[in-house]
């Protein structure tokens, strides 16, 4: 901690509630922290460290080195131009009366300023700065005014309005309190401890003790990430006890968080015949509703063990834990119970209720759809060495899981159930699992699918989906994107790219229209599905660290599949390193202004007897060279070689374009030029438009 200047000292601002909402703490803690610097800023109160801290009862700042005084200022508007501001006579127009007035002075008190735009009447004043403690609480009340709380309510007969009902304030700047009140509440220097360890008063004497003197004598650990570090180290010491691996999702460890002020750990069991039940399951019913980290062994394997994380130091533990084990126990009682009832139908038997479940108006039923992915999984299989029939099944049923108890209650589990359920109906272990890879990814950086037939079906849902979508005219447009389209392109570029599959993403495009028929209406659509992918695409190459120029100049070649495109992107990004590079780039730059500036077609043959020039016969021999070397290159799509050779036309292009008139007089000679330079822009063309990378 920084000791407070003469001029400066530390601030404390804490405000105390009822248990604030947990998944919403970070973000209040943070947005408060924000708007108190900006205020600070706006203010001109120079500050130093900023400290936050939150916990289920309060929301608190500390903030080293404010300045206990705005700084003294200098202001000058300026007015009128002084041509403006005086009439003939020499009186005050009333511009220079008008203006005067705005200051709240005459006009023989403004003063002249002369800039290089001319001579100007301008108002100075000296305005000595206002004290901390005046601006303190006008900068409190308008950050707690801009805090993202969505639904705000009053309590008893206040009509202050906050998240929660407030019951205190701490005001502190060095030992003075900040005279005010905010939300009902008045300030003063005393706060609260734990509910239960420590509910009686205690007083504050200087901000930079608040969080010992919370931790040491009230109970609250009101630094955030000290308690989150307390805990993930708990619920470790608790799993490594029992030879276990825990759980330690990091949403469920900042709830977690969020509801404890003093954390004390609780290991908890359950009877083992639940763990028949699929595991993600009983997880979720963990996680999601008693917010208690899940216990694995070393194998992934679920244990009948749980930690949880009491807000109290109990001298009777077990009592918490009997607690929790009984709370527990209906869930996962329930959760029993669906996998039961769901065992007794096959994935199959639910295909006819997908017929009454509607997947969009115009684009027919869940049933439609998922026979639309069917036959467009069969398409890719066939394509990338899967089992056709085993994709077509694989998509018929990739829907089925949504009508089972089990996904009724466990939104998450769509695809996992679909994995459990096809397994014991005895279906092949691929298309088993490619029932979870289905949804694959289901968000930015999530495991793709692996099996062809996973693939398969997850790149058939999310092409139909695109397709579908922008064939009714339902596009997205800026924040709106109700079916999540650019997710579904994001995880199907990922796919084609990831997997390297040799798959031409316009004929996929096609196909899906195809098996759409009549329900597309808009005429452009595949054409808009190709760009806005395409956008996509642009978007994880450049977070990929891929230069705009590089994927442009592979872009404008067109390549059939994002393997292809791919290959093509890092042959261009090794070829901007070579020295001959930049050189080259812009010899196609020239060449290609030259040929859209030529009349008429250009010649696809070259008759070296026209040849009038040295230069002119060198290059025409270094491209005939250059066209056998690159033949089988380009055979092997191996662009990176290909653009290695063409480098070394570098000599003889700068050669020609020193020595040789392209525009020649000539009819005859002019266009045989304009033939070699064509020929040796498709040669480049053959990779990329190497005529479009920047210096």
């Amino acid at each position: 901690m920084v000791d407070a200047t003469p001029n400066h000292t530390n601030l404390l601002f804490e405000l105390g509630t009822e248990e604030l909402p947990p998944k919403a703490l970070r973000k209040l803690s943070d947005a408060l922290a924000s708007e108190f610097i900006k205020g600070l800023d706006d203010a001109e109160l120079a500050y130093g460290k900023v400290t936050t801290y939150c916990a289920p009862r309060r929301l608190a700042v500390l903030i080293e080195n404010v300045a206990t005084t705005q700084p003294d200022r200098e202001i000058e508007r300026r007015g009128p131009a002084l041509k403006a501001a005086y009439d003939d006579a020499g009186l005050p127009t009333k511009a220079a009366e008008g203006f005067a007035r705005s200051c709240n002075t005459t006009v023989d008190q403004l003063e002249t300023v002369e800039t290089d735009k001319g001579a100007w009447l301008c108002f100075k004043l000296h305005q000595a700065g206002k004290p901390a403690s005046q601006l303190l609480p006008g900068i409190a009340e308008n950050a707690l005014n801009k805090l993202p709380i969505p639904k705000r309510m009053r309590w008893g007969s206040s009509e202050a309005q906050f998240v929660r009902p407030v019951h205190w304030l701490v005001f502190m700047h060095g030992d003075q309190v900040i005279s005010c009140t905010l939300l009902d509440a008045t300030a003063g220097n005393q706060t609260f401890g734990h509910r239960f360890h420590h509910p009686q008063a205690i007083t504050l004497y200087n901000p930079e003790d608040y969080g010992e003197v919370m931790e040491s004598l009230g109970k609250v650990i009101a630094h955030f990430d000290k308690r989150r570090q307390i805990i993930r180290g708990q619920v470790e010491e608790a799993a490594k006890v029992l030879g276990a691996v825990a759980d330690l999702d990091d949403e469920l460890l900042d709830e977690v968080t969020a509801l404890n002020e003093w954390p004390v750990p609780i290991v908890g069991e359950f009877e083992e015949r639940f763990l028949s039940v699929p595991q993600e399951a009983l997880v979720a019913t963990m996680k999601g509703n008693q917010k208690y980290f899940p216990l694995f062994d070393e194998q992934g394997r679920l244990r009948n063990n749980f930690v949880t994380i009491a807000n109290i130091d109990s001298r009777q533990p077990e009592l918490i834990r009997e607690g929790n084990e009984r709370v527990i126990r209906p869930r996962l009682a329930d959760a029993m119970f669906f996998w039961e009832q769901d065992g007794k139908k096959r994935l199959e038997d639910h295909t006819q209720a997908l017929q009454r479940v509607v997947f969009q108006k115009d684009l027919g039923s869940m049933a439609d759809k998922s026979a639309r992915v069917a036959h467009l999984a069969r398409h890719i299989a066939q394509r990338i060495g899967g089992d056709p029939e085993l994709a077509q099944r694989a998509g018929e049923l990739s829907r089925c899981d949504l009508m089972t108890e089990m996904v009724f209650e466990f939104p998450e589990m769509q695809g996992i159930m679909g994995r459990y359920q096809a397994q014991r109906d005895g279906e092949a272990d691929e298309l088993a699992q490619a029932m979870d890879e289905f949804y694959m990814p289901r968000f930015s950086g999530d495991r793709l699918p692996k099996t062809p037939t996973g693939i398969a079906i997850s790149l058939a849902e999310k092409i139909d989906s695109l397709v579908g979508i922008f064939g009714i005219g339902m596009r997205p447009t800026g924040d709106k994107d109700p079916f999540a389209l650019r997710r579904a392109a994001l995880g199907a570029l990922r796919i084609l790219r990831e997997h390297a599959l040799p798959l031409d993403l316009r004929t996929l495009i096609d196909e899906a229209l195809s098996l759409l028929g009549e329900r597309v209406r808009e005429n452009d659509t595949g054409e808009a599905v190709y760009h806005f992918m395409l956008d996509r695409l642009k978007g994880l190459y450049t977070e990929g660290g891929t230069t705009q120029d590089v994927f442009e100049a592979v872009a404008a070649v067109k390549p059939s599949s994002i393997a292809d495109f791919e290959h093509r992107v890092r042959a261009v990004a090794d070829f901007r390193t070579l020295p001959e590079a930049e050189a080259l780039a812009a010899a196609n730059k020239r060449i290609g202004n030259i040929l859209k500036k030529a009349n008429g077609d250009i010649a696809t043959q070259i008759d070296p007897d026209l040849f009038e020039l040295t230069a002119e016969k060198d290059l025409f021999d270094q491209i005939t060279h250059v066209n056998k070397t690159i033949e089988p290159m380009a055979a092997d799509s191996n662009y990176g070689a290909m653009l290695q050779t063409l480098s070394h036309l570098r000599t003889a292009v700068d050669r020609f374009f020193d020595d040789v008139m392209v525009m020649a007089e000539k009819p005859q000679v002019r266009a045989n030029r304009l033939a070699l330079l064509s020929n040796l822009s498709q040669q480049f063309m053959r990779v990329a438009d190497v005529s479009l990378l920047q210096e």
